[in-house]
């Protein structure tokens, strides 16, 4: 998403290449990296700690957000709409795919060495990730107008489809995720003997606070708004745990509000990047709304004048 926006920048304005290339000056990027490295190693230990039972809920809880906004704002044909979305997902699909290879794994003899292992393939991933921003920041600019460069080249000629890419892999994960959440919740909270009979009052309760949340962050999209919804809505399954739960549960509860501390803290810039495009793309469309409506006026008066 860095890079991506990044590039969008470099395409509009010289002034922006400048102030972002002091900002990505050797220095900075290094300590980039390192707290890259502390991000992901921490991110890694506190999915380690959130069992499958919770990390199920939490993917649920964000299908069910994602689902909410799609049908209350509408998704505009490129997706746009998807953005905010993307910028929140990074703890819960952390979640989604623990909780599908939890899932996958079931009755493995070796579970732990895949989940080691899918954690290596994550890092080789972030890794390549950093390299291809670090890159970027420092070499874009100018490699973007001499095209000597094939990562720069590929990026000038082809990095309008990055988001696009991207929002078809976390919506394809989340797809899978969904399955075997919905496996994962159904046995350990739903074969019970009138369970659905507690459950559905609890649904659509959440079901409401999901929708109310969704509603309280298109009127205000600022990064309060945003931490009142991460507060309102583990709060929210902090409760749900404290009734039907395990006091297991209610710890690693606690422990997702450290993981979304952990992705979202470091990840301000994207939001500010973020709540940007979806600024000037709103602005672009009144602009063509209105310009669309005085060539209407403009044809009406020629019309009755002539």
């Amino acid at each position: 998403m860095r890079v991506y926006f990044f590039s969008q920048t470099c395409s509009d304005s010289e002034i922006e290449i400048e102030s972002k290339q002091r900002s990505s000056s050797p220095s900075s990027l290094l300590r980039g990296n390192w707290g890259t490295t502390v991000q992901f190693w921490s991110l890694a230990v506190l999915l380690s700690l959130v069992g499958s039972r919770v990390s199920s809920l939490i993917v649920l809880e964000f299908s069910l957000r994602a689902v909410s906004a799609w049908a209350s704002a509408g998704l505009d044909p490129n997706g746009r709409g998807l953005d905010r979305l993307l910028f929140q997902c990074q703890f819960s699909l952390g979640c989604g795919l623990t909780c599908t290879l939890v899932f996958l794994h079931q009755g493995a003899p070796h579970s732990s060495l895949s989940l080691f292992l899918a954690a290596a393939l994550s890092w080789a991933l972030a890794s390549s990730c950093s390299s291809l921003w670090s890159h970027v920041a420092r070499l874009y600019p100018l490699h973007s107008t001499e095209r000597y460069c094939g990562k720069c080249i590929t990026l000038l000629t082809s990095g309008h489809t990055i988001l696009a890419s991207l929002q078809r892999g976390v919506v394809l994960a989340f797809t899978v995720a969904t399955v075997a959440s919905t496996t994962t919740v159904y046995d350990h909270f739903l074969s019970q003997k009138d369970a659905i009979k507690f459950w559905t009052p609890l649904t659509l309760c959440y079901t409401m606070l999901v929708v109310y949340v969704q509603e309280d962050q298109n009127r205000h999209t600022g990064a309060e708004a945003l931490v009142h919804a991460v507060v309102l809505r583990l709060g929210s399954l902090l409760v749900l745990m404290l009734t039907v739960g395990q006091w297991s549960d209610v710890l690693q509860v606690l422990i997702t509000f450290l993981g979304e501390a952990v992705c979202l803290l470091p990840s301000r810039d994207l939001l500010q990047a973020v709540l940007k495009e979806e600024e000037d793309t709103t602005l672009s469309k009144r602009e063509e709304n209105c310009s669309h409506g005085t060539r209407n006026h403009t044809h009406k008066t020629s019309s009755n004048g002539s």
